[in-house]
């Protein structure tokens, strides 16, 4: 079985940061996504990678099915 090398961790706060500690200890990279209102927030300093999907409203950001 292949390896998981990458995971999107496509949820914000405390939850996250406990798949990202997890994944870590597995020797596995994180990728955040985040709206820009999230852009400082700890979940997106501690993952691996960081992608900004658009502005606050969720309707232009999370809910935008195509980013």
């Amino acid at each position: 079985m292949k390896k998981i090398q990458k995971l999107l961790v496509a949820n914000r706060g405390e939850i996250a940061l406990r798949i990202m500690r997890s994944a870590r200890e597995l020797g596995i990279k994180t990728v955040a996504v985040f709206s820009e209102a999230d852009r400082l927030a700890l979940h997106v300093r501690f993952a691996d990678e960081a992608i900004c999907i658009g502005p606050p409203p969720s309707s232009q950001s999370y809910l935008v099915m195509d980013k």
